[in-house]
């Protein structure tokens, strides 16, 4: 390279640099990252809230599926995405998580960094227990084991569903404790990918195709688990039958 191809790009880095430090955010999530971040906490809460009776199995037993995917995705995105979406910093700061109680144990209190890790250890363990929860979710679902293992795999099915959503209303707490007493919103970077104030962008490229196709691929699946469904399955269907056995049976006496 010359100098004045230096010169040049120099001289055109320099006019970016300057637009970036006069802008009032900075990109600090890519598109992927929070997609997989909403539509994870979607399934769960979903998944959560139809696990009871037969009437939305179907329902339950798609947001299960769909989470174990967007878990195993995000897992991906994190192994080998962009730097910042990165899960290793996430698994370092926890892995601390251990030792800072030791040390506020013999009265060494770092209060703000304690928020820190507590914070990576409530994401760590809600990516850690989705797989374990899918994996119990279809093993009942599926009766492995016959009726001998039925009601061991629903009761641990139904614990780390428990222990998920603690950990959930865990994160959800700290979250709104650390937001107030630092002033500083942490749910806006989730939902806009930027943080407010000057400097360098930690997100280059938005990746915005990939978030699509993440989306386009969960409503895909959903399509085609409504589609190929059998009747009995679909919500309503077990209300249904009963009053039309009922008219049969009337019909019958008449």
């Amino acid at each position: 390279m010359n100098m004045n191809a230096s010169k040049a790009i120099a001289a055109g880095a320099q006019p970016e640099s300057a637009a970036a430090s006069k802008r009032a955010y900075r990109r600090v999530v890519d598109a992927p990252t929070r997609a997989l971040h909403w539509l994870m906490a979607l399934c769960f809460i979903g998944a959560y809230l139809t696990g009871d009776g037969e009437r939305w199995r179907l329902v339950h037993v798609t947001l299960g599926y769909t989470l174990v995917g967007l878990g195993a995705a995000r897992l991906a995105w994190g192994l080998w995405g962009p730097t910042p979406a990165r899960l290793k910093p996430l698994w370092r700061r926890a892995a601390g998580l251990r030792e800072w109680v030791r040390a506020a144990v013999r009265g060494h209190v770092n209060w703000r960094l304690g928020q820190n890790l507590l914070l990576a250890g409530s994401i760590a363990a809600l990516l850690a227990l989705m797989l374990p929860l899918g994996l119990s979710g279809y093993a009942s679902y599926n009766e492995w084991g016959g009726d001998r293992l039925a009601d061991a795999l629903e009761g641990l099915h139904e614990l780390l569903a428990n222990l998920m959503l603690a950990a959930l209303l865990a994160h959800l707490v700290l979250v709104g404790v650390v937001s107030l007493q630092r002033r500083r919103n942490l749910v806006a970077p989730m939902v806009t990918g930027r943080l407010p104030g000057a400097g360098p962008d930690l997100v280059r490229q938005p990746h915005r195709a990939v978030a699509g196709a993440v989306l386009a691929s969960v409503l895909a699946f959903w399509g085609w688990q409504w589609h190929t469904a059998p009747d009995a399955a679909l919500p309503g269907a077990h209300t249904a039958q009963p009053a039309y056995d009922a008219a049969h049976d009337d019909d019958d006496e008449d």
